[in-house]
């Protein structure tokens, strides 16, 4: 008996020692390399033979993510406040340009493992611009960011931050760590291709933060990078995921992360930096031993098809042909090659048209490798005048970010062509819902308001919240696109200058589209914001009223819509300005503020003409509309329009869509 009650008790302890275990793995974690481990992937992330993991793998425009298996009890109690933890990872970020590498990576804790709606870009793959700062995302992360974004307020392009529901960081500094034996600040390059080990703690007492890095030989630093105060239950949910998270955008690099631990109310074991892999070289190959065996057999084969290869080659160099000067090579990662693009549209098909204007053809297309949807605008130019100093606007142009403007990707060069592409939008351009080209539907009040606060937050940007100021100088409806949200998205900015540089120098610089032009530029020749804001006036004039900028009266005589906008204010009919097609279901209000901002925005002198934050002011109804006499106005435009030769009534010209600037049309958005 008292050997059986030996062995009781003995089963009993080691019950209890093996669900003392089990508790213990849920609470912490290590991976000295991935090698076998069961992580839960998506998108671009995999586990690589040697043990790495790889989460993206150079291609643009993609997003990848890891997570550990089983989701982490953060809250003691249903009630309780998210525990104290303590994470520690290894990782490298590679790149073949030294200067630019997108996006970055991020740790997080997140309520979900689905992030299929996540966009990749500078969202990291963890949010879209619809829900980034939604408190209801329930997300702590820590960025690694190697591009500045303006729109998220980045610091700089080499930044590790503290991230809650957000990806404007609560707390941001440069990457690099504090030195243990001088204290002096040391900075790391994020994408130098070299391992780099990361700390996270958060003390649940202190509801404390700290984020410390290093490089992968030397030890932990005893002052962190980043420190801030923060209550983290009200952020995390119990359970909650943790994982990483990366993406690259047109700009490509390789995420790695080579180790990995995790500690609940402890911290994170060591990672045993001796059984990490190795990193990848770029562009290293492996070579197969059949090459060498199988190299004699390859000669003779080699010999007997090198004729029937010069051949091809020769057709596909004709095919394919690019321009690429030596000045180019620093714009590397924005230049498409031909043959993607080619590929990408079928051999621009006419299938793949989706329309033409003065600046040329647009098709749309796939990109072969991402399968990521473009609209690629093929652009004759046989100038050679100013293209240098053309194509550096066009990259400079192509790292604005914002909602609502088209995002230039990037260009390519033929002889005679020039081709650029940009994010595809689906539902084309404004002008087709407002007149019902391609059996588009008529906009709603509602939608058209909307439209128009976009296109003016959007040329607000351009003028003055980016690090240059952008001149639009066509700004029209055949230039808005719709988005899936059928929010209005400013296309073909900085276009104009195309013209400008590669016209001849006895013709004009004025560039722009007929009823949409400031009166100035007939005297001056010279773009400002000013010019902007009045083809700005116009176009608002033209999404409320339904009308194009030059119609036709009862006469069958071309009329300005500006002027008959006022005409109709003149006699107290405002209202009959605005769009039939609205069938009366409109917001008064708001039509009538349109409309007196329309003309505002078109008033002959530059100096009455608003600025774009005052747009903004008058459309948010933060400030009231000044007080202007339409009586007043039409005075105005009638002398100024006929001290610059016109008869503002009356236009020679067949179509509104005429254009002048080195004697082309500008009227055809994609």
């Amino acid at each position: 008996m008292p050997s059986k009650k030996i062995m009781f008790f003995k089963l009993i302890i080691s019950l209890s020692l093996a669900a003392r275990s089990t508790g213990n793995e849920d609470d912490q974690f290590v991976y000295s390399g991935f090698t076998g481990s069961n992580l839960a992937l998506d998108g671009n992330a995999r586990i690589t033979p040697s043990g790495l993991l790889e989460l993206t793998n150079g291609t643009a425009r993609v997003k990848g993510h890891a997570f550990h298996p089983n989701p982490m009890r953060f809250h003691k109690s249903p009630d309780g406040t998210v525990q104290s933890f303590s994470v520690s990872f290894v990782f490298a970020i590679l790149s073949t340009d030294p200067d630019l590498s997108g996006h970055g990576l991020a740790f997080f804790i997140a309520p979900t493992r689905n992030f299929s709606a996540a966009f990749p870009t500078q969202y990291l793959g963890l949010f879209s611009d619809q829900n980034n700062g939604d408190p209801n995302n329930h997300i702590f992360a820590v960025e690694l960011d190697t591009i500045q974004n303006y729109d998220l307020e980045d610091i700089n392009s080499n930044h590790i931050g503290i991230n809650i529901n957000n990806l404007h960081s609560v707390q941001s500094h440069d990457a690099g760590y504090y030195s243990n034996q001088s204290g002096i600040f040391e900075r790391l390059a994020l994408n130098s291709h070299e391992a780099m080990q990361v700390w996270v703690n958060y003390d649940r007492e202190a509801i404390q933060i700290n984020v410390t890095m290093a490089p992968i030989n030397l030890a932990k630093s005893e002052r962190p990078l980043l420190s801030t105060t923060f209550n983290l239950s009200t952020v995390i949910t119990s359970p909650a995921y943790i994982g990483f998270s990366s993406s690259t955008g047109t700009v490509s690099a390789q995420h790695y992360v080579l180790g990995w631990s995790f500690g609940m109310d402890s911290l994170a074991p060591p990672i045993d930096i001796s059984k990490l892999s190795e990193l990848p070289r770029l562009g290293q190959k492996a070579q197969s031993m059949r090459l060498h065996i199988l190299l004699p057999i390859g000669i003779v084969v080699f010999l007997f098809a090198v004729t029937a290869t010069i051949f091809l080659l020769i057709r596909r160099n004709l095919r394919y042909a690019e321009l690429c000067e030596d000045w180019e090579v620093e714009y590397g990662p924005h230049r498409f090659s031909y043959k993607d693009l080619f590929d990408a549209t079928e051999g621009f098909k006419d299938k793949n048209l989706l329309g033409g204007g003065g600046f040329g053809k647009v098709y749309k297309g796939v990109l072969p490798i991402s399968r990521f949807n473009i609209a690629v605008k093929k652009v004759s130019h046989d100038s050679k005048q100013g293209m240098k100093e053309f194509i550096a606007e066009i990259v400079s142009i192509g790292r604005l970010q914002h909602r609502n403007l088209v995002q230039l990707l990037g260009y390519c060069r033929r002889k005679g062509e020039l081709l650029l592409v940009y994010d595809y939008m689906p539902n084309g351009s404004l002008d087709k819902y407002l007149y019902g080209k391609d059996g588009k539907p008529t906009l709603d009040w509602s939608q058209r308001f909307q439209i128009i606060k976009c296109v003016s937050n959007g040329l607000l940007y351009l003028h003055e919240e980016c690090e240059k100021t952008i001149i639009h100088r066509d700004i029209k409806a055949s230039n808005v696109l719709i988005d899936t949200e059928i929010s209005g998205r400013i296309g073909d900015f900085g276009l104009a200058r195309l013209y400008e540089h590669g016209s001849d120098p006895e013709t004009t610089h004025v560039v722009g589209t007929i009823g949409y032009l400031a009166p100035e530029l007939a005297r001056t020749g010279k773009a400002t914001p000013f010019t902007d804001v009045f083809s700005f006036g116009v176009f608002i004039l033209e999404v409320t009223c339904g009308q194009k900028p030059i119609m036709k009266d009862t006469e069958e005589s071309h009329l300005m819509l500006v002027d008959w906008v006022l005409e109709h204010w003149r006699k107290g009919s405002l209202n009959d300005a605005v769009d039939i097609k609205l069938q009366g279901k409109y917001d008064v209000g708001e039509a009538c503020l349109a409309l007196k901002l329309g003309l505002l925005c078109s008033h002959p002198f530059t100096n009455i003409r608003p600025t774009m934050r005052q747009v903004m002011q008058y459309l948010n109804k933060e400030m009231p509309l000044p007080e202007l006499m339409p009586t007043h106005l039409s005075f105005c435009m009638l002398a100024l329009m006929q001290s610059e030769g016109f008869n503002p009534y009356i236009i020679s010209h067949s179509s509104s869509a005429t254009s002048f600037g080195t004697m082309s049309s500008l009227s055809g958005g994609r």
